[in-house]
C-alpha cells in the first residue's frame, strides 16, 4: 500500500501490488561488467554489491517501483473507471518499449554518452559520483508529478489535456524531474535519472506523446558552500559550477560548439537557465538548468545546502546527431531502421524512402470545452504512426452565432509503405465519427 498506488485503488488491487513486494530484496544500479554499459535498477534476491557499483544503492527507499508493465496495465485497467482518466491504447502499448535501454538504439546511445561523460570527466574533477536511475515506473502521484516540484494549483501542465491521468491522483510521468524529491530523500544526493515521459501534444515530425528524458542534479557539502561565502555568493558559485559542467557536456557531445545561456523559469530552480548551441548554422536549445529551489532543499531536509539540476530530451539531440528526420522513427522496428544503428556509434540515417503524403481535411464547430490536444490524441488513436502531421489550415467565428469553426489538415504517411486511398478514407471517417461522438464537434 502506499507509493505510486495513493489511496485510489480497490482492495483487491492493493492485495496485488503487496504480493509484489519484495521487502527482503533491495533495488541496487549496477554496470554491465562485460560491456560497461548501464544495466539499469536490478533486482537481487541479496544485496550482492558488484565491484564496479556505483557509489549510492538507495533504491530499495524509494517510493516509486522499478518498471513492471504486468502491474502498471492493471493499474491502468483498474483507473479506467475513474474520472480523468485519458490513457489511449496507443500510448497504453509503447509503456513496455524502454527505447533508452535498447543498446545501438540512437536514445540508448545519447543516454550513454552522458552518462560516460560523468563517470569519465566529472567524476575525476569534481570528486562525486553519479547513480543511474534508468528503470523507474512511469506512473507516478500528481504530488510527485506537481506538488513536490512547487507547480502552482493553475498550472497548465496539470490539466488532463496536457498529461495522461491513471487516476485523479496518478499520472503518467509527465518528466523526469518528478523523482527529483524522492531520490534526495532517499540518501542520494548526485544522480542522473532517465526514463519515458509522457504528453499530449500537437502531431508533428517533431512531438511525440512518448519520448524520453534525463534528469541530472548535484549537491554539494555544507563545508564546501560555507568556504564560499554568504548566501548570494554560494548561489553564484553553484551555478557557476553547473555552467562549466554542462558546457563541457555538451561539447563532449558536439564537438567544440559555441554556446550561450537564456535566463529562464522553471518552478523547482532559481535562478533558471536554459543552455543553447551554435550547431550547423542555427542556435539550438539542448537543455533546461538551475540552482536547485531553496524551498524544495528544505522539503528534502537539505535546507542547510545547495545544489543544482538539469534536464534535457534525448530525442531533440538524437535527431540532430543522427539526423533522423521524423520522431517516430525511433519507434521503427522495420530493420532498415534498426540495422543502420550499433552501440557506441553516431551514425547518420539514411532515408531508404519517402512515401507520398496523402492530405484529408476536416472541418467543424467546436463547443466552448473544445481542447486541440484532445482532437491530436483522437487522431493518434484512430491512426496511430500512419499520421505525419496534423495543422490548422483555417479557423473562424460565425459572425451572428459567434461559433468557431476549425478546419484540420491531416498528413497520412507512413514511414514504411504505401497507403491506399481506401485505407486512408477508413480512417478518415472513422475520425469524423469519432469527433462527433466524443468531442461533441458539429462536422461542416
Amino acid at each position: 500500500g502506499g507509493g505510486i498506488v495513493g489511496g485510489s485503488v480497490t482492495c483487491a488491487l492493493s492485495e496485488m501490488l503487496v504480493r509484489l513486494a519484495v521487502p527482503s530484496r533491495r533495488y541496487n544500479v549496477v554496470r554491465n561488467q562485460v560491456g560497461g554499459g548501464i544495466v539499469g535498477v536490478g533486482l537481487y534476491s541479496r544485496p550482492v554489491i558488484p565491484k564496479c557499483m556505483l557509489r549510492h544503492s538507495h533504491s530499495s527507499q524509494l517510493t516509486s517501483k522499478p518498471k513492471d508493465h504486468i502491474m502498471e496495465r492493471a493499474l491502468i485497467k483498474e483507473g479506467k473507471s475513474t474520472t480523468l482518466h485519458n490513457i489511449t491504447d496507443h500510448v497504453e502499448s509503447m509503456m513496455d518499449r524502454s527505447l533508452h535501454l535498447r543498446k545501438g538504439h540512437p536514445i540508448n546511445s545519447i543516454k550513454t554518452l552522458i552518462e560516460d561523460f560523468f563517470h569519465q570527466h566529472w567524476t575525476p574533477t569534481s570528486g562525486a559520483k553519479m547513480t543511474v536511475f534508468d528503470n523507474l515506473s512511469p506512473i507516478i502521484t500528481t504530488t510527485q508529478a506537481f506538488d513536490e516540484l512547487l507547480f502552482e494549483a493553475n498550472h497548465p501542465g496539470r490539466s488532463p489535456t496536457d498529461t495522461y491521468y491513471v487516476t485523479p491522483d496518478t499520472v503518467l510521468r509527465p518528466h523526469t524531474s518528478a523523482h527529483q524529491n524522492e531520490i534526495l530523500k532517499s540518501g542520494v544526493h548526485s544522480f542522473l535519472c532517465t526514463g519515458d515521459v509522457y504528453r499530449r501534444d500537437t502531431i508533428d515530425t517533431t512531438h511525440f506523446p512518448v519520448f524520453h528524458q534525463m534528469e541530472g542534479l548535484h549537491v554539494f557539502s555544507e563545508e564546501l558552500l560555507k568556504s564560499k561565502g554568504d548566501e548570494a555568493a554560494q548561489i553564484e558559485f553553484v551555478a557557476n559550477d553547473m555552467k562549466r559542467t554542462l558546457e563541457s557536456m555538451v561539447k563532449s557531445i558536439f564537438g567544440d560548439v559555441e554556446t550561450k545561456w537564456v535566463g529562464e523559469f522553471f518552478p523547482f530552480t532559481d535562478p533558471s537557465f536554459e543552455l543553447e548551441i551554435f550547431y550547423q548554422g542555427e542556435w539550438m536549445e539542448v537543455l533546461g538548468c538551475g540552482v536547485i529551489h531553496q524551498q524544495l532543499m528544505k522539503n528534502c531536509g537539505l535546507g542547510h545546502t545547495k545544489g543544482w539540476a538539469f534536464g534535457l530530451g534525448l530525442e531533440r539531440l538524437a535527431m540532430v546527431l543522427f539526423s533522423i528526420p521524423d520522431i517516430r522513427l525511433f519507434w521503427s522496428q522495420d530493420p532498415r531502421f534498426t540495422s543502420q544503428f550499433s552501440e557506441g556509434k553516431i551514425t547518420k540515417f539514411v532515408p531508404y524512402s519517402k512515401f507520398p503524403p496523402c492530405y484529408k481535411d476536416v472541418a467543424f464547430w467546436v463547443p466552448e470545452s473544445f481542447e486541440e490536444n484532445a482532437f491530436y490524441e483522437l487522431v493518434r488513436q484512430v491512426a496511430g504512426d500512419l499520421v505525419e502531421d496534423v495543422k490548422i489550415v483555417d479557423q473562424f467565428v460565425h459572425p451572428k452565432t459567434q461559433r468557431k469553426s476549425l478546419c484540420f489538415r491531416i498528413n497520412y504517411r507512413s514511414m514504411e509503405r504505401n497507403l491506399t486511398n481506401e485505407e486512408v478514407d477508413k480512417l478518415q471517417f472513422q475520425l469524423r465519427d469519432e469527433a462527433t461522438n466524443k468531442l461533441g464537434v458539429e462536422l461542416r
